[in-house]
């Protein structure tokens, strides 16, 4: 048996912080955007097909309610920018507890092909995988059941680790917490009505790729 069979947690946890420690260290190195860029694609596909792939499972069973309930947290995400364009400049978003927004692609790589299509990639494709692993696929259950987690049926949670694994979702996204305490309580919703990892991660995919096209066509690069 595997240290990693040994320890169920990793396969669902390593990929988030594998994820958490490039976003933190790969702008900090000598090299340009593109590299950094690959580099972070790279490194996340192969911990995610090495460490993550025999608990990973992308089979959908409500193909067109995942793509609404996707739509739907995107338009949730950019509707207080868009009805209110200076509402998130208010101090309950940007102060020294949630930070100040500020996008992680540099003004000389936004006309980069390279480094825009491995932007959108993995946030399409990567993140949802990397994040529905941990945040609805382990940290519910873990809250759950810390010593079997995987005793715990996916999607069947109780309400304190329904609730407390939105509250850290938010918290994860700075100045933009409260639509990402709503997105995570969307998204908790919906697996404990699909009971299905596949379509956390479609959902959640189609949230992130609506915001991917929203930054390149009006420039708000603040989503990014």
């Amino acid at each position: 048996m595997s240290v990693l069979d040994q320890h169920p947690s990793a396969r669902y946890v390593l990929p988030f912080l594998v994820f958490l420690i490039l976003l933190a260290v790969s702008p900090l190195l000598p090299i340009s955007p593109g590299v950094q860029a690959v580099v972070r694609v790279g490194i996340l596909a192969v911990v995610i097909g090495t460490v993550a792939w025999p608990v990973l499972d992308f089979r959908v069973s409500h193909l067109a309610g995942s793509v609404a309930v996707g739509i739907a947290v995107y338009l949730i995400w950019v509707g207080p920018d868009v009805l209110w364009p200076t509402y998130r400049s208010h101090w309950l978003f940007q102060n020294g507890l949630m930070g100040k927004i500020a996008s992680s692609v540099p003004d000389e790589a936004r006309h980069d092909g390279l480094v825009i299509s491995l932007r959108f990639v993995r946030g399409a494709l990567i993140v949802p995988i990397v994040e529905e692993l941990f945040w609805r696929g382990w940290l519910p259950r873990w809250i759950d059941d810390p010593s079997d987690f995987m005793s715990r049926p996916l999607g069947q949670f109780s309400r304190f680790a329904f609730w407390s694994t939105a509250v850290l979702f938010a918290v994860e996204h700075g100045s933009f917490w409260e639509v990402g305490l709503i997105a995570g309580l969307v998204y908790n919703w919906w697996i404990t009505r699909t009971k299905s990892l596949g379509d956390a991660i479609l959902a959640h995919g189609v949230t992130n790729a609506c915001l991917g096209v929203h930054v390149l066509v009006l420039g708000r690069w603040e989503y990014w």
